[in-house]
């Protein structure tokens, strides 16, 4: 496999390898891609986590009596475009 990097990421790159920590671009590369891995895991839990304080705060309000009583279809689009607004 080829890759073509920008010269400012092979720059970069070179400068990595020029530092002892690795032995060639390769292993900058793999580095690299395992970091961003680790990353994107990360932001995935992070947005698990958002998603379940949303839902408890939902629920607490149901409990409260708080809900809204959909009754149709037409009642939940309204209920989505209401929210789209608030976006």
């Amino acid at each position: 496999m080829h890759i073509s990097l920008t010269p400012e990421l092979e720059s970069r790159v070179k400068a990595k390898v020029e530092s002892g920590l690795y032995n060639n671009a390769s292993e900058v590369i793999r580095e690299a891609l395992r970091f961003m891995e680790t990353h994107e895991e990360w932001i995935n839990e992070i947005k698990l986590a958002r998603l379940r304080e949303q839902l408890q705060i939902g629920v607490d309000q149901l409990d409260r009596g708080q809900g809204i009583k959909i009754e149709s279809k037409k009642g939940l689009d309204r209920l989505f475009d209401a929210v789209r607004g608030d976006l």
